[in-house]
């Protein structure tokens, strides 16, 4: 599966942006998917997750009531809503997809097989 992630731009804290990933080559419903990033400087981390049905989602405790992430099967589409931002949430957004079932390892970089390339969120303050 081929990924392409969009929506990324620069924002002020306080404000909000939609991140897309499109899943190609095989149905995104075929996977767990996820976003991490990675800022300058850091490690990539977790963001959040959904497994292929959207029955479980996952949050990093840091966007936590901040951040929703959702998928469309039909249209093999996975958003991430990011609202409130604050400069910290300043990095390279990515993401990946991995073979169910879900499981507390799809909070770990090392479990996905596919990665989109990233697209950049910036938050001025």
């Amino acid at each position: 599966v081929q990924l392409q992630a969009s929506g990324g731009g620069l924002v002020q804290a306080g404000g909000s942006l939609r991140l897309s990933c499109a899943a190609s080559g095989r149905t995104s419903s075929s996977y767990d998917m996820a976003w991490f990033r990675q800022a300058p400087g850091k490690e990539r981390e977790f963001v959040a997750g959904i497994s292929w049905n959207g029955a479980i989602t996952s949050y990093a405790d840091a966007v936590k009531g901040r951040f929703t992430i959702s998928r469309d099967n039909a249209k093999d589409m996975v958003y991430l809503q990011m609202n409130s931002l604050e400069p910290e949430d300043t990095a390279v957004y990515h993401c990946a997809a991995d073979p169910p079932p879900w499981s507390e390892r799809q909070r770990l970089e090392t479990t996905y097989v596919y990665w989109g390339q990233g697209t950049q969120v910036t938050v001025s303050s």
